[in-house]
């Protein structure tokens, strides 16, 4: 009985693991633009700028295109493009 809830209990994290992480992505919108745009502008080096704002560009057209997915991956490409020192 131990072993068919522990099972159980592996498989459950097993799914819900990538679920989690497709929603931590960022949402494609007026807002979530503003605010990687803003963190940009604040940033520190140059390069990391440059990458960033690749990647906001890549984003906006996305949006314009009506592509949500493509567009949060960019999101995302940028904030992490900041991180990275």
């Amino acid at each position: 009985m131990i072993k068919v809830t522990f099972v159980t209990a592996v498989l459950a994290l097993a799914f819900i693991g990538p679920a989690a992480a497709m929603d931590t992505m960022m949402k494609c919108d007026h807002a979530s633009m503003m605010k990687v745009r803003s963190e940009i502008d604040t940033m520190g080096t140059q390069a990391q700028k440059t990458m960033a704002m690749k990647h906001m560009t890549m984003a906006e057209k996305a949006m314009k295109a009506h592509k949500a997915k493509e567009c949060s991956m960019q999101l995302d490409s940028a904030m992490k493009a900041m991180k990275k020192s």
